[in-house]
This record gives structure tokens, sequence and C-alpha cells, in this order.
């Protein structure tokens, strides 16, 4: 008797999902960047595409990408809108983490990731502007903690369903303790305050949370740590989130050479063009060839200082890299760079973003320095 072998589906191409929304958001990209407004269409379209639940497992309901097909997938988007794709990584990034620890340390995260899968709901973080020193304070209460906290750079506000953020527990004898939860944004104790005017990104709607008075149940808590200290759930952050993040600036920093290449071709006469231009090209492999190694670090599934260390590296270089890559593309294009209609000027300041988030460059050297020499990372 023969047996029929059933075949499992393909794959889901996110990059291609990405590719056929591309001319959608870049369509509307000058509009939101000119008015400093969110994206909202761009969301409700990642929506209707299934984008947001292509990080959780296919186990519980969604897409079952991978952090390298998720960095490729906020790279092409990147090409298209930087605003979209930056305010998405957030989300993307609390996706791929929530995944990894439900993989790996069987972390109780099933319920979120598949509320993610199921209600298609939008997750926002603090976490760049908290880092390990945290913001805000909690307040024992009867049963639980009240919360008052004012978060910064929350891309993806106007959109988000659940803020995944810390708050700081004072304590003279213990010391100070940072708690780890979720604030619902429909809360009455949450208010988004419409503070995001910016150089660039202007459309991720990067505005402050303000928190006051929300109550927190003990059981509610997801973590505790010492505050300022390294805590292997900062390491997972830094192998995780962190290539996606950048391999946004990686995409609008390609997007820029391909807008400098297109307004420079009615120069190619020009002697000193191949010059600038082979410049140019080399400043961009460096960036892919610098989150490639992020990417691989991340592949490695083993959070540490170690592997923090080599993808902090990583960020500095990638970061170094789409600043000169996006430079040499106004040299290339020459002048007409300048107007703010010819697109580049938009991706200049778009780039600038890279430099801030964690680690920024001094401090990431500075932690480079100590564990070459063997120093410990928290002094």
């Amino acid at each position: 008797m023969s047996t029929v072998t059933k075949l499992s589906p393909p794959a889901p191409d996110w990059t291609a999902r990405a590719r056929d929304l591309g001319p959608r958001f870049a369509a509307r990209a000058a509009e939101a960047d000119a008015g400093d407004r969110f994206v909202a269409a761009n969301f409700a379209d990642l929506k209707a595409a299934g984008l947001l639940a292509a990080g959780v497992p296919a186990e519980l309901g969604g897409g079952g990408a991978g952090p390298a097909d998720l960095a490729a997938m906020l790279t092409e988007l990147a090409r298209h809108c930087g605003s979209t794709a930056l305010a998405f990584s957030m989300h993307t990034h609390q996706v791929a983490m929530a995944t990894w620890r439900w993989r790996h340390q069987g972390a109780p995260v099933e319920p979120l990731l598949r509320r993610v899968a199921a209600e298609n709901i939008v997750l926002l973080s603090s976490g760049g502007s908290d880092w390990l020193a945290a913001s805000g304070t909690a307040t024992r209460a009867d049963g639980g903690y009240r919360i008052d906290a004012r978060k910064i750079f929350a891309s993806g506000a106007p959109a988000g369903d659940l803020l995944l953020t810390s708050a700081v527990l004072s304590d003279p004898d213990k010391g100070n303790e940072v708690l780890h939860f979720a604030v619902p944004m429909t809360s009455p104790a949450v208010r988004v305050l419409d503070t995001w005017r910016a150089l660039g990104m202007r459309g991720t709607g990067s505005h402050d949370i303000e928190i006051t008075g929300f109550f927190l149940p003990e059981a509610a808590v997801a973590g505790r740590r010492p505050q300022g200290k390294w805590h292997p759930l900062f390491h997972i952050v830094s192998m995780i989130a962190l290539p996606l993040i950048y391999a946004v600036y990686l995409g609008v920093a390609e997007a820029a050479r391909d807008r400098a290449l297109a307004m420079a071709e009615r120069r190619k006469g020009d002697p000193g063009l191949p010059y600038v231009v082979g410049e140019m090209e080399r400043q961009l492999l460096a960036a892919r060839l610098a989150h490639r190694h992020m990417l691989d670090c991340a592949a490695t599934d083993d959070p540490g200082p170690a592997t923090t260390n080599a993808v902090l590296a990583g960020r500095s270089l990638v970061a170094t890299a789409v600043l000169a890559t996006v430079d040499k593309a106004l040299e290339v294009a020459g002048g007409v760079a300048f107007y703010r209609d010819q697109t580049l000027e938009r991706l200049f300041r778009d780039l600038q973003a890279a430099r801030f988030h964690p680690l920024a460059d001094k401090a990431q050297a500075r932690l480079a320095g100590r564990y070459a020499l063997g120093l410990p990372l928290d002094e």
C-alpha cells in the first residue's frame, strides 16, 4: 500500500512581501517627513500583509522567520521608507527576543507571542532610552507597585498596543532594582505626548510616553535585575535587537547609494566621478560586512560578554560606514543633492540617527577595551 507524503508549504518570503509594499511606502515618505507625521498608513499595510507576526514561531501561529530573514525584511523596507522600517524594527526585535527566550530558556512568553500572531498587536520598546540604568520609579503599593515614568524615543507610539518597559525600585539596603513589565497603551495611566520633532526619522512617531500612577501587580513583574549592571537579559538584547535595528540603517544607506548613482547619471563623463563612486561603494561594502558580522554573532545563540562585545563592535562599524556612505553619496550627486525634493537630503538626515542607539561610539570603545584587558564590564 503506497503512502502519500504530505509536503510542508514553502516558508513565506518576507523580503518579497516588504518589496511589494515598498513603492507604496516610498510614495508616502516625503509627506510624513515634511509634516512630522507618523507613518500610520504604512503600519496598517504591515498588519494587512502579516508582517507583524513574521518573527513569531510557526508553532504559535506566526511566520517562523529567524533573525537573518527579519533583518533582510527590515533592510528592504528601509530602502523605501526609513521611518517605517525603524519604527517597525522596535516591534520586530521584541518579538524576536521573546521567540529566542521561548525556544532557548522556556520563558513564559507564549501568551504574548500568540497574541501578536492572533491579534496583530504592536509591541513598543523603551529599552534604548532606558538601557542598563532604566528610568521611572516603582513605588511599593498593596499587592504590587505604583509606576510613574516618562519614556522617551518610543518609536511607533501612536500605533502601539503594549509597551514593554521598566522602572526602578529604590531599596537603600539591597540597592536599586529594575523591574520589567508590560503596560497596555489603552490604560488611563498612559498618555502619548506629541514631542517628536527631530532631525531625521521624522515619521517614526517616537514620542514620549507618560505613565502616571499605573498599578503593576506583583504577579505581572516579568523580570528583575540590579540597576546599571550587565544582566543576561541585556546580552540577549545586544545579540538579537541590535542586528535588526542596524539592518534599517544599512537599507537607508543602500537607498542613498542608489539615489546618488541615479542623480550622477548625467555626469558620467566627469573624470573624477569614478573615484568618488568607488569610495562610496567601498563604504557601503564595509557596512554590509559589519552587519553580516552582527548577524553571524546572533546566529551563535550564545548571549554573554563575548557576543555582546562583538555585536556592539559591529554596531559601531555599521554606523561609521553608513554615515560615510551617505557623505560620499552627497559628493557623488553634487550640489543638486542639497535640495529637499531630491530625496537624498532626507536619507542623509535619517542616517544620523545611527549614532544614538546603545552603545554610543565612545562607550562601545571603552567596553571593547575593558573586555580585551580582561576587566569587568560593570566598572
